[in-house]
């Protein structure tokens, strides 16, 4: 029969080994990791309870997930319409309908604020907002005196 330590250095092998075949953003690893941590613990204390060693298993790696989270997780940062607010439509943009227009350099979902105005391909626009991932654009000649 497997002692304990052999088993939490088993469980831990197995769990680190499935991240690299069910990649899940380090969970498998941190898990595995947790029951290596458990089988130094057993190492160092033989008569541990089983109940205390799933516990500990659980605090580490319950820990170590969430350390993991803090330093594994990009950083994300906001991100604003730059203030070149000047785009050129791709396609027509009907009343009322979305087309599509050139914005630095990619290629965005657009709507007109006026609902009641046509757009022609290849004109200047000008964003006003953006609207999740469509932009709110007028034409620039309506906005110049």
């Amino acid at each position: 029969m497997l002692n304990p330590l052999m088993i939490w250095l088993i469980i831990g092998a197995v769990l680190c080994s499935l991240e690299f075949i069910f990649p899940t953003a380090f969970m498998e690893f941190m898990l595995g990791l947790g029951a290596v941590a458990v089988a130094i613990v057993v190492y160092l204390i033989p008569s541990l309870n089983p109940n205390i060693q799933i516990f500990l298993w659980l605090l580490f790696s319950t820990i170590a997930i969430v350390s993991s989270r803090r330093f594994f997780t990009p950083k994300t940062s906001i991100r604003t319409l730059s203030d070149a607010a000047d785009a050129e439509t791709l396609t027509a943009i009907a009343p009322g309908e979305a087309g599509r227009v050139l914005y630095e350099g990619n290629s965005w979902r657009a709507r007109c604020a006026d609902e009641t105005v046509t757009i022609e391909p290849h004109q200047t626009v000008y964003v006003l907002r953006r609207e999740g991932t469509t932009l709110i654009v007028m034409p620039r000649h309506l906005l110049e005196p």
